[in-house]
Parts: C-alpha cells; structure tokens; sequence
C-alpha cells in the first residue's frame, strides 16, 4: 500500500496538507464537504502537490515536516512534480 502527502488549494486560496492512502477519493471528500473541518466552506480544492512513500510513518513524519513550513515554502513544493519516496 501506498501511504501519500498532499496539498490541496483551497477556493480561498489557502493551502491544506494531508495525509491519505487515497488522493483521488480524498479529493473528492474534501469537495464533498466530508474531508477535513478547515476545507468545509473552502471548497472547491484543487490537487497541487503530492508525495508517495511505501511506509506510513514516513508519510507521516512528511506531512508534519510540510505543515510546518511557510506559506512561500509550501508553494515552492506546488511548483515541483510529485515525488516517490
């Protein structure tokens, strides 16, 4: 199983970081308004970043890593391709 970092645009233009197994199905409950309480009201998101790794903890420890850096940083990582690890 695949475990993936992601970063979705929201309407408002924020930006929302997440962890799945899904990316096209999270995407979709995010539109759906079932995704993460700050993307509800911010709808639709648009896919503009994702990362693949085979193990969860490192998705994870990704995640956290991605959350934590400045707006500029995030969309400097937008602007790449998507990355296997």
């Amino acid at each position: 199983m695949s475990h993936h970092v992601y970063i979705v645009e929201c309407a408002d233009g924020s930006l929302y970081t997440g962890y799945t197994t899904d990316v096209e199905r999270r995407v979709d409950e995010h539109n759906a308004g079932e995704g993460a309480k700050y993307t509800r009201g911010r709808t639709p998101v648009e896919l503009r970043h994702v990362e693949t790794f085979d193990e969860k903890g490192r998705a994870m420890s990704r995640e956290y890593e991605i959350k934590s850096r400045s707006r500029a940083e995030k969309l400097e990582l937008c602007d790449e391709r998507a990355t296997t690890f």
